[in-house]
């Protein structure tokens, strides 16, 4: 897989990937880590909270996870609101669930060259640094 540059890719992945795990989703609507999710409810798309601070609580209509590799069923994109400096913590997570998710979305500010490098090697393709509202909004 690769590292996801072009709008035709973004598209693609917005327009058939509709389960979507959010890493470090949050109950405060004034965060990005709530109402990007948020959005992307309100327009069709399944979300899957995952916060160990707020598991057992819910969020979108979804019990929060601890972890990624707690989801059971399979997940079309991993959505991150973690700094880069995080990421390493939850690389074994990501490459434990199963099915794998097909694509990780790194939101606006995160970036780490390495990290994506692990997941693309394993066949996971990768969003760096892109918003996943303001990609939708933009492209659909």
């Amino acid at each position: 897989m690769h590292v996801v540059e072009r709008d035709e890719d973004l598209l693609w992945i917005l327009g058939s990937s509709y389960v979507v795990a959010v890493l470090g989703a949050h109950p405060d609507p004034q965060r990005a880590a709530h109402y990007v999710p948020a959005y992307l409810k309100e327009r069709g798309y399944r979300v899957i909270p995952v916060n160990p601070a707020y598991a057992g609580s819910r969020l979108f209509g979804e019990v929060v996870r601890a972890r990624l590799d707690e989801i059971e069923e399979p997940v079309d994109v991993v959505d991150v609101f973690r700094g880069a400096d995080r990421l390493a913590e939850h690389l074994e997570e990501i490459l434990a669930m199963n099915p794998p998710p097909a694509v990780v979305w790194l939101q606006k500010g995160i970036r780490d060259d390495a990290f994506a490098k692990e997941l693309t090697d394993a066949g996971i393709t990768v969003v760096q640094d892109r918003c996943m509202l303001a990609e939708h909004r933009r492209l659909l």
